[in-house]
This record gives structure tokens, sequence and C-alpha cells, in this order.
């Protein structure tokens, strides 16, 4: 049996109940098969594998808070800590109701090699609660957060580890959290990313992920000879990074025709209207309905059974911006039926292993999240070093960097691809990208 083979199957014993976790686990190792068996004993001595799979430390905690009709409520609180070998743990908090620990050492594991990728020294971390913004107020979304801190304060710091937004995480919930965490360590620092801009927060940060996406999705195109300009995109999610993908296309000069939330989904053949799809989302905080009955030529489709209607809709460049694994098999089999050019991901992880199988041995060009949605933590970072300068750049530095680091990625991919014999697989080439930076960095630091 393959070291690959081996360490898979105890981390499948380890962890049996987590399903993304294994999913996750499994993709990186087995893409990174041609990396570690030219490595093998090496890595097998120093149990690299063993190492990278298992997080630094898995911190569970109960939250209780007050909700507006006097009634307390708890929920769960997770911070895993995967690895830091090469800086601060870095990683997003993510408040909906599907969190547990399998979702967070998923989104972790993956969060160590995009961090890698960024070029930047920050590690690998994630967070958040089984807590559900939706329909709360102001005052119980603070009671919340506030209470999430008290005891999430005791295991972060700057140059310890810095959370940041994600799924149901927004500027409101970072600036309860950071007002809490200085509250209680009497503390300025820069420990919390996604900042407002009056407390030390970047320009650009909101647009980054989405901005990231398509400089990264420009770049794997010119690469192959296409120009985006003039292509349909068809997109899905509708929340941060799908709205600034879709601005950013069109920027660029293609035009997105789709948009999705988590009861509807959106065609609209004239090209989304971004600054409607902001106040729907960002200002009345609604549902895509309100984007319909605004838009005269957008279609509104209700979810029957949670499906991505989007993928379905004929398209040159697909964007999944929503959730993991809402792109599956036949979601991929229509895409190449309709004769899609690209699939770049914008959330995390949200293909299945068998729709990105599909769309590779079909010829469509991919790229992973852990590639291609690092723009918004490599900002993140540029955040950070803006609070220990004590400075803020303008937008048109922070934008300048971020696609810098992007196109970046894309060379490093593409080239790592290449040293291991599986060029235009850029799945592998992120993957062993990211794994070589933090395997050396592990190396030299001895066994810890």
């Amino acid at each position: 049996m393959s070291y690959v083979d081996e360490v898979l199957e105890i981390v499948k014993k380890k962890n049996a109940d987590q399903p993304e976790f294994l999913q996750a686990v499994t993709e990186v190792l087995d893409s990174l098969r041609p990396c570690i068996d030219a490595n093998e004993e090496l890595y097998r001595k120093n149990a690299i594998l063993e190492r990278i799979t298992e997080p630094d430390r898995q911190i569970m905690f109960r939250v209780p808070w007050v909700d507006d009709n006097g009634q307390v409520q708890v929920n769960r609180g997770f911070r895993v800590q995967f690895n830091n070998s090469i800086g601060p743990y870095k990683g997003g908090l993510r408040l909906h109701p599907s969190v547990n620990l399998g979702i967070i050492k998923f989104l972790g594991f993956e969060q160590v090699f995009k961090n890698s990728l960024t070029t930047l020294p920050i590690g690998g971390g994630k967070g958040g609660s089984d807590f559900d913004p939706k329909g709360k107020s102001d005052r119980e979304i603070m009671a919340f957060c506030q209470s999430f801190m008290t005891e999430l304060c005791k295991y972060i710091g700057a140059d310890v580890d810095v959370p940041a937004g994600d799924i149901g995480t927004g500027g409101r919930e970072i600036g309860f959290l950071f007002g809490q965490y200085k509250r209680i360590r009497g503390s300025y620092e820069g420990v919390l990313t996604g900042k407002g801009l009056t407390y030390g927060g970047s320009l650009a940060r909101t647009e980054a992920t989405g901005y990231g996406l398509l400089y990264l999705t420009n770049a794997l195109l010119k690469d192959h000879g296409i120009d985006i300009a003039g292509k349909t995109c068809i997109v899905s999610g509708a929340g941060n990074v799908a709205i600034y993908a879709i601005q950013k296309a069109h920027q660029l000069g293609a035009k997105c025709v789709t948009c999705s939330d988590s009861t509807g989904w959106i065609y609209d053949p004239e090209g989304i209207d971004v600054d409607l799809l902001k106040e729907v989302k960002e200002v009345q905080r609604a549902r895509l309905t309100e984007y319909a009955a605004a838009r005269p030529s957008a279609e509104y489709h209700e979810k029957k059974n949670g499906e991505h209607g989007v993928w379905n809709v004929k398209g040159d460049i697909a964007l999944p911006c929503a959730t993991q694994n809402e792109l599956d098999l036949d979601d991929a089999k229509a895409l190449v039926a309709n004769g899609v050019i690209s699939v770049t991901e914008g959330a995390n992880m949200p293909t299945t292993l068998e729709a990105t199988k599909y769309l590779q041995e079909n010829g469509v060009l991919f790229v992973g999240g852990k590639a291609a949605n690092a723009g918004g933590v490599a900002t993140s970072a540029l955040e950070m070093s803006q609070n220990s300068e004590r400075l803020s750049w303008t937008f048109e530095e922070v934008d300048g960097k971020l696609k810098g680091i992007m196109e970046t990625i894309y060379a490093n991919i593409s080239d790592a691809a290449k040293r291991y014999g599986v060029e235009g697989d850029y799945v592998a080439g992120a993957n062993i990208a990211g794994f070589e930076k933090v395997v050396e960095a592990m190396l030299a630091q001895g066994v810890c």
C-alpha cells in the first residue's frame, strides 16, 4: 500500500462521521500522489501526511445569548487551528445552521493550501457557529457576537490567529466581534480582517474574492489564447463573492446572466444588473424575488429541491460562488453539453469530486477554489500588513497587488502541474504548489 493510501485509511477511520472533511482530504492527497511518490521516504519518515491532516487544535465551545423576547439561546462555537508552519492561523468565521466540526475542519484544511498559494505568510484555520443570522435583529446579532468573542478571544491574536468573515459573517458581525475583543483584551490590534474602513479595514477587501476570481479566470483563458470579452458567464450565489465576480466580469467585457440564493435563481438575458443586485442583497437583505420584481428582463425560478438550476443555462464560463457541493455530476454533464469552456470556483469546494473529474475528462478548463478564490484571504493578509504599518493603502494599490497575486497563483499552479507531469490539471497543480511550501517549512521546524 502506498503512503497516500495508508494515510487515507487512517484519516477515514478517525473521521468517519465527517464527510466534507474526508472529501477534502481525499481530493488533496489523491492529487498530490506524483509529488508524494517522488519524496515518499522523506515524507513517511517525518510523518508529513499524518501531521498535515491532523489539526494543531480543535476548539468547541458553548455560546449562550439572549434574544429580543428575553429567551436565552444556546449555540455551538468552533475554531480549528490547522497549521501555522508559514504564519499565524488565518481563515474565516462561518455563521450558518449547517456548521459542524467536520465542515469547519474541511474548510480549515483547504485554507492551509489556499493561504500558502497566496505567497503571503499566513497559516490555515477556520471557525464559526451553527447560529443563523437570517431574520435576527441587530441587537440579537450583537448579543451573539459578543458572547462568541468572549470565548474565542482566548485563542486568537494578531500574531496567533486572525479570523475573518465568511458565509453569514459580514461587516456588521466583524464590527461587533472586534469591539468585544478590544473591550476584553484592552488591545487595539489587527486581530480580525474584513473590518470597516474607519477602524483598520482595507479598501478593496469587499470586492477581493470576486475580483480575484476573475483575475485568475482571465489569466487562465489568456494562457489558452481565449479572450474573456464577449463571453457569457453563468454564476451561482448572490452574496459577496458572486456580486463582485459579476461586477468584474462585466468590467472585463463578459456578460453574467444568472445568480442564485438559497430559495431561487435568476436568469437575466440582458445581463445581471449589479447595482440592483447590491440594493436587494446588501441594503434590503432581501430574496431574489425582489430583483425579479424590479427587473422586467429577469426570470425568477424557485428552487424546489435545493437544486442550482443555473447550471442548465447555456454559457461559456461557469463561476460557482455559493457553497460546497453545489455543482454535481448531472450539473457537470449539462455544462459540458452546453459547451462551457471553463469552470473556476468562487466558493469553497462547490464542485463534487465526480463532477470535477467529468469536467476535466471532457476538456473543460477547471481551477478549484484553493487557487481561484484565494483573492479574499490574500487581501485579508494585505489588511494585516496595513494594520502592522498603521497605514491605509489606496483602492488602486490594493487592487493592483491583488491582481498580481492572482496572476502569480495561476502561473505557480500551472508550473507545478507541468513539473509533475500533469500539465493542465490545475487542481493537482494548486495542491502541489501549496503543499510544497508548507512541507518545506514543516521540515525546517522539526517535529512540532
